[in-house]
């Protein structure tokens, strides 16, 4: 349902994959600019490139914004650089080359560079506007015309403190999901590109190139949740990003995260309803606007196809997502506020949506669209960045055919007058009338996009109001390595970006929402914690009033009972936590077993759980079992416990294997990446993460 819409040799190239940031997050436009230090080493790569960065501004996007009125309130903002075509590679007129950028961005002083490669073979093969210069068979001319001379340049010891982050072709891969077989609105020439295989080919290439140069950080382009958010479009997306991360020498290792939204409308986040709403017992998704999808935004389809490129597609658990938000933002005095009318499920979706579309499959200069969140890093957990990869007041596509040696042709779907066709379930375009080329500047557009911004730009004027102080600061559990807080949600003239939180007065976090978990703290230890809000423009208020929060009794246990764990279950997205114990007498003395319970720590959100012992040695019934709440411990918020009702156990011996699993109540999935207790031996050995209590003391294992 698309419409639009540190240098590595040999193997070691392959292991470079993101190593743990260490500071906290910042809005990208409160980053300072310092100069680079006269270094050719290549900077230290980083889990999230955008943390702590100051990113570039391009001069020739940011001109033409400040020159339209009240464009200066957005023109200082960061966006992507386009490389459409291989004359923008040494530049254009009125467009600097690439090279030109980067030297501009030292000159700057920046420490992040954003870069789109978009000239693929035959390149998008569903939407005449953003057609390319390149035939559908023309990938050597891709690979030596185009990737080679860009890895070049990016690859220059010059550049080397630059984190360069790489949006890799746009609508390409989609296209091979939703418009190549016989789907409605499918295109020969779609066919044509599946059929040869140079879409995946041409990514895996500029993977692989682009991957080898260490400060480089690739992105595949994921569509939109208008596109692939049903289930029968999203799996096979995965599999067909997984096909193109495995070709021409590339690995999903080359792979940092994915975008989505590009150069799209889709809102960020449906504030009003969601996926799983009814009205008089008929679900959202079955309304005319969400059409089954599984997803009513950006946001919630990020994170989902995050999850599914890892569990389905074997992408590195860490990846992480950017959004674009330059035209999603759907203000102005008409954004909606509160669910509609209850009438039917239509009435309350139309009423309530803030995308204001005529359909999700429109994306062509879209009338009503307004600039959406400024870029920002870090906003939500596995979403590494909102950027602006389309710059606001670029076009879409000409709303009629204009003769051009760019080779992008006339698309109806950007003809204000069209009815729309089987992809856009033949509604009209809501596309904006007198439209340039694909790229070009749009005065109107532009102002459109002010007028419409969410959040508002309130006047372009600089921002210098702080938001309201935290409320409501409070402990909400501890354990003995960690304290969670919440409290209530600041305001702001604006929008608060996050809230710091501070320990004793040091920093020790910036989340965006309102809750937040300290953890590596002593056990027994009492801890005094305040908070503040800080807005983009980094502008921050007064600190809350503090609590204190004391961590319990843990360590490290140190008797004479041992317990010892292996699997079987290789998976960690099944619907089951699977494993084998046994307990070991390491004394010199018999050992009762009445009172005695083995604790393996996990981390899930679930309320209820069924508890099996599948086998044991010394006979199930002889076993209880069942699962506790453990605190807000990271990978440790729930715990098996297993206790042994009576026995005892001869100096040297062991109870044999206990085989044992768990299953959430309703059968769903888990995820064990960071549970605190899972290990990956397949044969017995000594598990330290696992803890063994006689009588409520800890005699084995580290607590968390």
């Amino acid at each position: 349902m698309k419409t639009r819409g540190n240098t590595r040799t040999g193997p070691a190239r392959r292991i470079r994959r993101r190593l743990a940031a260490a500071i906290p997050a910042l809005a990208l436009g409160a980053a300072l600019s310092v100069a680079l230090p006269a270094t050719e080493a290549v900077a230290a790569r980083v889990d999230n490139p955008y943390v702590g960065a100051t990113p570039y501004v391009n001069p020739d996007w940011s001109a033409k914004a400040a020159g339209e009125p009240g464009g200066s309130a957005v023109s200082n903002n960061p966006s992507f650089v386009w490389m459409d075509r291989i004359a923008a590679i040494n530049g254009t007129t009125g467009a600097r080359g690439l090279r030109a950028h980067l030297d501009t961005a030292l000159t700057q002083g920046a420490t992040l560079f954003q870069v789109v490669i978009y000239d693929l073979p035959g390149r998008d093969c569903a939407a005449l506007a953003s057609n390319g210069e390149l035939g559908p068979t023309e990938l050597d001319r891709y690979k030596t015309q185009y990737i080679d001379p860009i890895a070049a340049i990016l690859g220059d010891t010059k550049y080397a403190n630059l984190r360069i982050v790489a949006l890799i072709e746009p609508d390409s891969l989609p296209n091979m999901v939703t418009n190549a077989d016989q789907q409605a609105g499918a295109t020969d020439a779609c066919r044509v590109m599946k059929a040869n295989g140079n879409y995946r080919k041409g990514v895996g290439y500029a993977l692989n190139k682009l991957g080898d140069i260490g400060n480089v950080y690739n992105y595949i382009d994921a569509g939109h949740h208008g596109w692939l958010g049903w289930d029968t479009n999203l799996g096979p997306a995965v599999d067909e990003f997984k096909a193109a991360a495995t070709s021409e020498g590339a690995t999903v290792n080359d792979v940092h995260g994915f975008a989505v939204n590009t150069a799209n409308y889709s809102a960020l986040i449906e504030p009003n309803f969601k996926v799983t709403d009814t009205v008089n017992g008929t679900t959202v998704r079955q309304s005319k606007w969400v059409d089954w999808n599984f997803y009513v935004d950006e946001q919630s389809f990020a994170v989902a196809l995050r999850d599914l490129a890892i569990s389905r597609g074997g992408f590195p658990s860490n990846i992480g997502m950017l959004i674009d938000t330059a035209r999603n933002g759907w203000g102005g005095p008409n954004r909606p506020t509160a669910p509609g009318p209850t009438t039917n499920v239509d009435t309350y979706v139309n009423g309530a949506r803030v995308d204001r579309r005529l359909h999700a499959g429109n994306w062509c200069n879209q009338l009503g669209a307004g600039i959406g969140e400024r870029p920002k890093a870090a906003p939500a957990a596995g979403i590494d960045a909102y950027v602006w990869a389309k710059p606001p007041g670029e076009s879409d596509g000409s709303s009629e055919p204009i003769d051009n040696e760019e080779g992008k042709g006339f698309d109806q779907m950007c003809d204000p007058d069209y009815g729309g066709n089987a992809r856009n379930g033949n509604n009209p375009t809501g596309a904006q009338d007198g439209a340039p080329l694909a790229g070009h500047w749009f005065p109107a557009q532009f102002q459109m996009l002010l007028a419409n911004a969410y959040p508002p730009l309130g006047g372009g004027g600089p921002d210098t109001s702080a938001p309201s102080v935290p409320g409501g600061l409070q402990v909400t559990g501890t354990n003995s390595s960690s304290a969670s807080l919440s409290w209530t949600a600041s305001t702001d003239n604006v929008g608060v970006s996050a809230y710091d939180v501070y320990r004793d007065g040091v920093l020790v976090g910036s989340p965006t929402g309102t809750s937040f978990t300290d953890s590596g703290l002593s056990a027994s230890t009492t801890y005094s914690y305040r908070v503040r809000a800080r807005d983009a423009a980094g502008n921050a208020s007064a600190q809350s009033s503090a609590v204190s929060a004391t961590t319990t009794t843990g360590g490290t246990g140190s008797g004479t009972l041992k317990v010892q764990y292996k699997t079987s279950d290789t998976s960690l997205t099944d619907n089951a936590i699977r494993m084998s114990l046994q307990l070991v007498n390491t004394g010199t003395a018999a050992q009762s077993l009445s009172g005695v319970e083995i604790r393996y720590w996990f981390a899930d959100s679930a309320s209820s759980y069924t508890t099996w012992c599948d086998w044991a040695q010394l006979g199930c019934s002889n076993l209880t079992h069942g699962v506790s709440t453990n605190g807000s411990a990271t990978g440790a918020d729930h715990y098996l416990r297993v206790a042994l009702s009576s026995g005892s156990l001869a100096a040297g011996a062991s109870t044999g294997e206990i085989q044992l699993r768990l299953h959430r109540a309703d059968w769903s999935n888990f995820n064990e990446a960071d549970d605190y207790s899972r290990g990956t031996a397949t044969s017995f050995a000594d598990a330290p993460k696992i803890g063994v209590y006689v009588g409520g003391t800890l005699v084995w294992g580290t607590a968390p």
